[in-house]
């Protein structure tokens, strides 16, 4: 079998865990013998200034540059299947007619919900935000909901629209990919073919070994944005050191366009024993998440399937959450971690004043934890899902539940 691997990456200094995911599972497919091609784009190679900007995100309509350069690669390397991870902001739907009139059949990871929604989050204000499923994108232009800007929104809500119109999203692409049952919900509830679409989680190639350590750190893994719910976790914090436990420290790991507003509201509040590392690398990382006595997730807005819980998993670590999107699937209450009300900071420091005062039922949910990773979430798992993906599609045959 070749398989055909397309994705456009962010920009270097935003990398997400859709990166990661499209690597890992090239990796995986190669050391498991499939002969891999891929076809790639970069969001750095956006030039700067608002004219580099705006003829990007109009080229998210349609690029001729994609559409011959992936028909040339379909007839030199003659693949069975091309799987999509993401096309925003360079490839664009494009792509999926190149493979068509090649008959290739698609198979496209949702990794959010970018066919629908400017911003890819269902989320405005810091709220969820579901105006525009089963309507036409026109809210998230008057609300300028990509970057802030009704000219930038523009361009990706005409994307959407127009390929939704078209049939691009029903009729070009053969399987949809949803990483939980509640991305797979929340996709057909917007419009996808419901049988078409097949649930297969994320997965770490090379797991770290999990740790039984117990230590006095708390750990944020992840972007420094809005959406996480830093804000949340830092306020949440802020009542737990005032409650007793004063030796405890916050460590975020990771970097953003919200870091200096952290940094200020930690100076203004004095919030004390928050470790802003910066982002790390995966060796870095897991480390700091081994010393850790949990992790937690305080999203505001709909998770497809984060990896750094996983992550946190394999390391042997229990996971608080928000219950938001997939989180509350992904975590089993009691077991793997607790559940908070998004948004609700005097929520979320009674589940952390929990996981502090009771080192023992954290220990042991970080170790059944790390079983669920192993049940769930390994490469062996992973590859024998996406090879009865690839042969359904293949032998021409739905997905769907």
């Amino acid at each position: 079998m070749k398989v055909l691997l397309v994705h456009n990456f962010y920009r270097s200094s935003s990398p997400s865990g859709e990166d990661a995911v499209f690597r890992n599972e090239g990796d995986l497919l190669r050391e498991k013998g499939v002969k891999v091609i891929t076809y790639e784009k970069k969001n750095d190679d956006i030039t700067n200034g608002n004219r580099g900007r705006l003829k990007a995100t109009f080229n998210t309509v349609w690029s001729r540059e994609t559409f011959r350069e992936m028909r040339d690669l379909i007839q030199k390397e003659k693949p069975d299947l091309a799987h999509f991870h993401n096309i925003w902001y360079l490839i664009s739907p494009s792509a999926y007619y190149a493979c068509g009139d090649a008959g290739v059949p698609v198979v496209q990871t949702c990794h959010n919900f970018r066919f629908f929604c400017a911003n890819g989050l269902f989320m405005r204000n810091g709220k969820v935000c579901e105006d525009c499923i089963g309507r036409l994108p026109l809210g998230g232009v008057a609300h300028g909901c990509y970057g802030d800007s009704r000219i930038y929104t523009l361009p990706l809500a005409a994307a959407e629209g127009f390929h939704r119109i078209k049939g691009t999203w029903s009729q070009k692409i053969n399987t949809y990919i949803a990483l939980t049952e509640f991305g797979r919900r929340k996709v057909v509830e917007c419009g996808l073919p419901s049988e078409k679409v097949f649930i297969k989680p994320n997965f770490l190639l090379r797991p770290p070994e999990p740790s039984s350590l117990s230590g006095d750190s708390i750990v944020f893994l992840g972007r420094l944005s809005r959406e996480k719910g830093i804000e949340t976790l830092l306020d949440a914090f802020a009542m737990v050191q005032r409650a007793a436990h004063k030796n405890i420290t916050l460590r975020l790991v990771g970097d953003g366009p919200l870091r200096q507003e952290i940094e200020r509201k930690i100076a203004n509040e004095r919030i004390r024993n928050v470790e802003l590392t910066g982002r790390k690398g995966f060796s870095e990382s897991m480390a700091i998440l081994r010393e850790a006595r949990f992790m937690v997730m305080p999203t505001l807005c709909y998770e497809m399937f984060p990896l750094t819980t996983i992550e946190a998993f394999a390391c042997g670590k229990a996971v608080i959450g928000s219950r938001r999107g997939a989180m509350e699937e992904i975590i089993e209450e009691g077991k793997t971690g607790l559940l908070f009300s998004p948004s609700d900071p005097r929520d979320l420091a009674s589940k952390i004043g929990v996981m502090l005062e009771d080192e023992a039922f954290a220990t042991e949910m970080g170790g059944k934890a790390r079983a669920e990773f192993e049940a769930k979430y390994t490469a062996e798992r992973n590859f024998e899902i996406l090879m009865d993906i690839y042969r359904n599609v293949l032998n021409g045959r739905n997905m769907g539940k």
